[in-house]
């Protein structure tokens, strides 16, 4: 599979852009590869998808900030089929012109710029966009490590099986709105003191589509799609954060008269884990040891995402050490490598003691061996004051 540009490069903005620099640039490009423009040229057809594929995310306060910090795993949530609107290229011509027509001047045309459109089979009529559903997902470390499978059942808007999906009766089907003449859209031109203004708006008695059901379907009342369910299958990539939102297209509710189908929204929630602590792609485990093992040296067991791993302690290890393991953290979501493991090192200090154990301490009190060398106390100085900077 090609890898996808970055999206400020497709429509050669900078990262800093601001909306309207987005929506200009994207303008410019649409244009520039618009089908119409550029009749049976295919690479002309890609540009255009991937121009309105960028677009459609950084348009998008919120899908932008994902894709700034994660890149397109952020919104297209890697191979288990996420996008944020368009997955992996699988828009169609539909798709783009019911959701950013009109940002042209038109419908599904660009208005003055030129006077091309989507062609003369489709004319200016409109497409309904089903809206998006948004459900959250717990997921657990072991989850986030390796990636995983979600069932949903969704309760959502269904095409309706009586009259498939078009909201008219049997075979009654449906005719050209007598209103706009199957345009989808009026024109009205009145006098201003600028002179004959001309303005257009989307058609009252058809709604935009250009075309009127003659009877309407019994079981949907004519709107082409009823309330039911639907089991859907969503694969999270690992890596992923709590606060994360991935989509997946055309997973939400159906479009009226077989129109555009809204996306699903996952939002990602993170189970706690009983020992371990997220830190971005690190993992912290918190390791208190006893005395004797810290001063002698010897083999613990700390946990792992999904097992434990056996740790050398070295002899005279001090409170505040950090051990790493390499590689036992979370896998970046962008592919860019694992995190580590940080072992924090405590040391427990008993809070009652026998006779007998009171007295071997005593015993070691004024051995020169259990007093903290100037150059530990250094350490332990400079630490806290960098952490106090």
């Amino acid at each position: 599979m090609a890898t996808k540009r970055d999206y400020y490069e497709v429509l050669g903005v900078d990262k800093n852009a601001s909306a309207d620099e987005i929506k200009k640039a994207y303008r410019k490009k649409a244009i520039q590869y618009h089908p119409d423009k550029n009749p049976g040229d295919k690479e002309a057809e890609e540009k255009f998808k991937e121009a309105a594929e960028a677009y459609e995310v950084l348009s998008n306060p919120d899908k932008r900030a994902r894709y700034d910090q994660f890149g397109h795993e952020g919104v297209n949530g890697g191979a288990g089929g996420f996008g944020g609107g368009f997955s992996g290229g699988s828009m169609s011509m539909d798709d783009i012109f019911s959701m950013f027509g009109d940002i042209f001047g038109g419908h599904t045309g660009f208005g003055g710029f030129g006077g091309f459109g989507r062609g003369s089979s489709q004319g200016g009529q409109r497409k309904f966009r089903g809206s998006d559903l948004r459900v959250k997902v717990k997921l657990s470390l072991k989850d986030i490590a390796y990636g995983t499978t979600k069932k949903f059942k969704l309760k959502k808007y269904v095409p309706c099986s009586h009259c498939h999906g078009t909201g008219a009766e049997g075979n009654s089907g449906t005719e050209v709105c007598p209103t706009c003449k199957g345009s989808g859209h009026i024109l009205r031109t009145q006098q201003s003191i600028f002179g004959m203004m001309q303005t257009q708006s989307v058609c009252p008695q058809c709604n935009g589509e250009g075309r009127i059901i003659k009877n309407k379907c019994k079981e949907c009342g004519g709107e082409g799609i009823v309330y039911g369910e639907e089991v859907v299958e969503v694969k999270i990539p690992a890596g992923v954060a709590g606060g994360m939102q991935l989509s997946m297209s055309g997973k939400g509710n159906a479009g009226r008269h077989n129109g555009v189908n809204g996306d699903l929204l996952i939002q990602i929630e993170e189970e706690p884990h009983p020992e371990l602590i997220r830190d971005e792609n690190d993992l912290i485990y918190n390791l208190l040891l006893d005395i004797p093992t810290a001063t002698l040296g010897g083999t613990v067991e700390v946990p792992t995402i999904d097992s434990r791993a056996k740790v050398k302690i070295e002899p005279g290890t001090q409170p505040g050490k950090v051990l790493r393991l390499r590689g036992k953290g979370l896998p970046s979501v962008n592919g860019y490598g694992t995190g580590d493991l940080l072992i924090n090192v405590s040391v427990y200090i008993p809070e009652t003691l026998s006779r007998e154990e009171k007295n071997a301490i005593e015993s070691f009190k004024d051995s020169p061996n259990f007093k903290p060398n100037p150059s530990i106390k250094e350490k332990i100085f400079h630490k806290f004051r960098n952490f106090f900077d």
